[in-house]
């Protein structure tokens, strides 16, 4: 009996242990599997990241060209309207001059007449 007893402690301790490691491995297979399904996440997400690292620098490059133009063309506008102001600024010294002649030409046309004897 007492080897019976014996007995079948023994088949019920090892059969726990045969257990014990299949459930071992799936558990080690499950983590893993999970590990994995992460991992593939994680490289989606850097891959997305990668590529609005790339279309950003595209946008930033562009907008800095187009910065670069914009400065260009306002510098070369300025430029164009300090021309203007010169131009501007002599047409009007030169019509205040013309308008000083007329003004003492007309003077001059209205004196004679008036200070002149009329004849008879």
């Amino acid at each position: 009996m007492r080897l019976l007893a014996a007995s079948l402690l023994m088949t019920a301790a090892v059969a726990g242990q045969a257990q014990a490691p299949v459930e071992d491995v799936r558990q080690r297979e499950d983590a893993l599997q999970r590990g994995q399904q992460k991992a593939g996440a994680a490289y989606h997400e850097l891959q997305r990241a990668e590529f609005e690292v790339k279309q950003a620098g595209q946008d930033h490059r562009q907008a800095d060209a187009d910065y670069k133009a914009a400065q260009k063309r306002a510098d070369d506008l300025k430029r164009q309207a300090d021309v203007a102001k010169k131009k501007l600024d002599a047409a009007r010294a030169k019509e205040a001059g013309a308008r000083k002649s007329y003004d003492a030409a007309v003077n001059a046309v209205d004196q004679p007449s008036h200070s002149a004897p009329a004849k008879k």
